[in-house]
């Protein structure tokens, strides 16, 4: 990983599991946490006790006025837009998290605005920091695969699968208009594209609300939806999300068939990669001594020693601290990737509002 030049100093809004997750990055990655922003003033030191900030701030306005270089949104979907738009009008840095926002017309404006502002802007679909996910890419960029056929997957919770299970992001007023696709889906769809270099050109899907009310409430985002799709290259592909599949925690699993050979990749069990040839099948570890160098440069821990997501967090927020202090990390997923993301759950929620007819994603022009 990049050294850091100097110790950067960040702002955290939000005191939730996600502030905390970046909080740990942002200390392992060599920053200062100089204050935390909760949901209310009453919540501000709350936050910087869950984040390892040094004070909690009463406002947002506070922080930015505070001597900080980047700061980390981790707030509900839908202030997302403000929050980040506040901050680089402040002229700080962001990591914003996914998704960037619920339209995407606000994920176009704050890519433009962050571009346009010079600013680091990006997004944490963090699995792309996986070593083995970058051993992947490395190999299907080597041309192991042959002609990739075919693309198909998962992305399988079960956190709300029963009848009173609730969550902030059940509600569309905060969380948006998708809800399982947009917050997980989206993962997979990134990692598909990433590791593949072939982007999605159109989708069919269908969405399905199992409980159609939790606590009463009305409950107007899916629980589970499934999609197929076709590539710029002409592959065809399948997936399949859902946060109502009892026993799955956090399966992520994706595999890139091909005629020479097949990868498969389960995010629940990240130091290995699954190679399908012909006439046998061999199981990759996680060995520095054997890693491409895109992969060893996001490992971590020496083989044999479990690295996980925190791990793929951390690295992501390193590259994303290498950023702002000039470098160029390969593979950071920045706002045009949020603002890519954004565009196909779009087209998933079209494609399901009509039928599930055949929908293309439009693609955003990166800067």
């Amino acid at each position: 990983m990049s050294t850091n030049a100097r110790k950067l100093k960040v702002g955290i809004v939000g005191g939730g599991f996600m502030g905390q997750v970046h909080g740990r990055a942002a200390l392992v990655s060599g920053a200062t946490v100089v204050g935390a922003v909760g949901s209310s003033p009453a919540r501000a030191e709350a936050a910087a006790e869950a984040t390892g900030a040094e004070r909690g701030f009463g406002t947002l306005d506070e922080l930015l006025a505070a001597d900080v270089d980047v700061v980390h949104v981790c707030t509900p979907n839908n202030t997302h837009r403000d929050v980040t738009l506040k901050a680089l009008d402040a002229g700080k840095h962001v990591v914003c998290e996914k998704p960037l926002a619920t339209s995407v017309e606000d994920a176009i404006g704050l890519q433009t605005a962050a571009y346009e502002a010079q600013l680091v802007g990006a997004v944490p679909f963090v699995y792309r920091y996986h070593p083995m996910v970058r051993e992947l890419r490395a190999r299907i960029a080597a041309g192991d695969a042959g002609v990739i056929t075919s693309l198909h997957g998962s992305y399988l919770q079960d956190w709300l699968a029963g009848a009173d299970d609730q969550n902030w992001r059940v509600d569309d007023t905060t969380g948006g208009p998708s809800r399982t696709f947009a917050d997980i889906g989206s993962h997979w769809c990134d990692l598909t594209e990433f590791v593949t270099g072939d982007r999605i050109a159109a989708i069919s899907a269908q969405l399905r609300t199992v409980r159609a009310q939790r606590g009463g409430v009305e409950v107007k985002t899916e629980d589970l939806a499934t999609a197929q799709f076709r590539t710029e290259a002409g592959v065809v592909g399948t997936i399949v999300v859902s946060q109502v599949a009892a026993g799955r925690k956090n399966r992520l699993y994706l595999e890139v068939s091909g005629t020479e050979s097949s990868f498969g990749f389960d995010q629940e069990d990240p130091d290995r990669l699954w190679v399908g040839h012909v006439d046998a099948s061999q199981v990759l570890t996680r060995d520095p001594g054997t890693l491409s160098p895109d992969a060893l440069r996001v490992n971590r821990l020496p083989a044999g020693h479990a690295q996980g997501y925190q791990d793929a967090f951390d690295s992501f927020v390193a590259d994303s601290y290498a950023a702002v202090l000039g470098d160029r990390p390969d593979g950071l997923p920045d706002f045009a990737a949020g603002a890519r993301s954004a565009r196909v759950v779009d087209a998933v929620l079209r494609s399901a509002a009509n039928d599930s007819a055949w929908i293309p994603v439009d693609h955003a022009v990166d800067n």
